[in-house]
């Protein structure tokens, strides 16, 4: 049986380390969103699509859900970039910006809360990483709704720690598909 976590997360982890350099300032989020485009859209919003077409093939729901969710996030937010970035939306200001931006966001972060309840029967390894999506989302939506860029930093900090522990939750399964024992990913909070 494949592994389609595998392909999931080493195409997640481009994208998701682009957000967090994005949220820290490394790129200027006033001039340079465009460019995020072909890494969130293609790097992870394409290849996790392919992840949860492969693990829904092999019957593993919930990972192709947990795929799915983040192939939607991903894409939809390279469709927002563009589409801010060229004017296809027709927005006419950066009030009317905001508006879409802290929608988008304040749907994306109920979704992903309620993702992290849903897997609370997965290692405490999952819980952290999808814990630290939440906190990212939350400091977002509370950064664009509120108009505090002083909240984006914090949210790159949180961005790339859910980074590193998806990564080790990746390194843990190159690992075993290599014949190697697994890592400790810490026992459920719920049995």
């Amino acid at each position: 049986m494949g592994n389609p976590a595998l392909l999931g997360l080493i195409t997640f982890l481009p994208s998701g380390i682009t957000l967090g350099l994005w949220f820290v300032g490394y790129l200027d989020t006033a001039t340079l969103p465009g460019g995020m485009i072909p890494i969130v859209s293609l790097s992870a919003g394409l290849f996790l699509l392919i992840a949860a077409v492969w693990a829904a093939r092999e019957a593993a729901n919930s990972v192709a859900a947990i795929f799915g969710v983040f192939s939607a996030f991903w894409l939809s937010f390279g469709l927002l970039l563009t589409g801010l970035t060229s004017g296809w939306w027709g927005i006419p200001d950066a009030a009317a910006v905001a508006s879409v931006q802290s929608t988008y966001l304040l749907s994306f972060t109920i979704v992903f809360v309620l993702l992290t309840l849903a897997t609370l029967r997965l290692p405490l390894a999952f819980t952290a990483g999808f814990v630290f999506v939440d906190i990212t989302f939350v400091l977002a939506f509370l950064g664009v709704s509120g108009g505090n860029a002083g909240l984006f930093p914090i949210a790159g900090i949180t961005t790339f720690i859910f980074c590193a522990i998806f990564a080790y939750i990746l390194f843990d399964g190159f690992g075993q598909d290599l014949g190697g024992r697994a890592m400790p990913m810490g026992n459920p909070l719920v049995k």
